[in-house]
């Protein structure tokens, strides 16, 4: 066995130029995976967090008589004690926030002709000295001021639907809806700060306001339509959901449900796992790329070396022990070409997590449903690098049976006359 792996060995230095190529066509085609890799699922991770960070939170409480109606938004399935819940979720240690969304049609004003349109949006009514505790908005203020407590006549919106209605800071709408019992209400506001965040669907369409004076208006009587809790990056979702459910229970709320990020997120969600199939489909396609590289070039240098093969035989080398050998000398050609994908492909991946590449000329009028902006980054994936380096080796062996095969079925005068 030593004589056979130092034979292998030897052919792989005897062979410099052949070893060198073959390896670079294994290492291209494994790191073109592994960067391919990265980004598909750099997009899922940075979708989940924006869809967290800026949408739906990583818990929602409501009653039981407002998921079924949600996509209405009705204000009369509000909660009536929210000050009582926050209480309950801070003796939990629990970080909370209050909010009320409501529809709306925002009526669109211009200099030269008064009243210019209608555009049906949804309004989200927060409180100023929590929501920031629990989603990220601070930290995304590109014009103006966020709000203030208690601000009536305030409103901060998304970047790009700012700059679809040609609205800058001080520019006056007004939003008219139906409060809670039904009646209609004019609400005149002005824009006092423009958010550009990570996330597009935010950008389209966020229009923000003091949930106290939104809650006046509509005459909610201090009741909002959510709360929304923050957890930390780690914890399991569904563990903390039943805990929340279980306190709300045991003070008697038994009219109120916590609901999980994926069971808001599940139009998202299911998406996501369509685009997942699509994107498995992509990673393989890459896959065969790269092992067809691998194969085209394992089989030309298996190939020029069956009168090789003839010779090793014709001097009493046993079949297997030939066969064993060729093995070992393309699993080293695979190892060194594995080894420098790995590497490149991590190179490749550093310039991905760092600085990504900008889409944000194409992500601007498009909606491919990820919550991903402008630059699309990569991650870090052990698995990924572990399948590319198995997968390097174990296709240059599995590879370079096949010629072995046939050139062992050949007797060994076809073997020395082969060309």
């Amino acid at each position: 066995m030593k004589f056979i792996f130092t034979l292998a060995m030897k052919n792989l230095a005897r062979y410099k130029r052949r070893t060198v190529i073959t390896a670079i066509a294994i290492a291209l085609g494994l790191m073109m995976y592994v960067i391919v890799d990265s980004l598909l699922l750099g997009i899922e991770v940075e979708s989940e967090r924006n869809l967290l960070w800026y949408e739906t939170s990583s818990v929602r409480i409501h009653t039981k008589e407002y998921w079924p109606d949600r996509l209405l938004y009705p204000l009369e399935e509000g909660i009536e004690h929210p000050q009582q819940v926050i209480d309950i979720l801070k003796q939990e240690g629990y970080t909370a926030t209050e909010r009320t969304m409501f529809k709306a049609d925002m009526i669109l004003y211009s200099d030269d002709f008064g009243e210019d349109g209608n555009l049906s949006v949804l309004v989200t009514a927060i409180d100023p000295d929590t929501d920031n505790q629990v989603f990220h908005f601070e930290d995304t203020l590109i014009e103006g001021r966020l709000l203030n407590k208690g601000e009536k006549e305030g409103i901060v919106m998304g970047s790009w639907l700012a700059e679809d209605i040609g609205a800058k800071i001080g520019y006056w709408v007004t939003l008219l809806t139906r409060g809670n019992g039904g009646f209609f209400e004019a609400i005149d506001v002005q824009v006092v700060g423009i958010v550009n965040c990570p996330n597009p669907n935010v950008n389209r369409t966020l229009i923000m306001m003091d949930k106290d004076s939104a809650g006046t208006v509509l005459g909610m009587e201090g009741s909002v339509t959510e709360i929304d809790i923050l957890l930390p990056n780690r914890a399991d979702v569904d563990t903390e959901v039943i805990k929340i459910q279980t306190a709300l229970d045991a003070s008697g709320l038994n009219n109120l449900e916590a609901q999980s990020w994926r069971e808001m997120a599940k139009d998202y969600l299911a998406i996501a796992e369509a685009k997942r199939g699509g994107t498995g489909i992509i990673l393989f396609l890459v896959f065969i790329i790269a092992a067809v590289g691998i194969s085209n070039t394992m089989l030309m240098a298996m190939y020029e070396r069956t009168r090789e093969l003839g010779m090793m035989r014709a001097m009493g080398m046993k079949d297997n022990h030939i066969r064993l050998a060729f093995i070992f000398e393309a699993g080293g050609i695979g190892l060194l070409g594995a080894l420098a994908g790995i590497v490149l492909g991590a190179l490749g991946n550093i310039f991905l997590v760092e600085v990504g590449i900008n889409y944000g000329s194409l992500l601007r009028d498009m909606d491919f449903g990820y919550r991903v902006q402008n630059i699309i980054r990569g991650t870090w994936s052990i698995k990924s690098f572990v399948i590319a380096f198995v997968s390097g080796i174990a296709l240059s062996m599995i590879v370079s049976l096949i010629p072995i095969r046939r050139a062992l079925k050949m007797d060994i005068p076809a073997c020395l006359r082969h060309q």
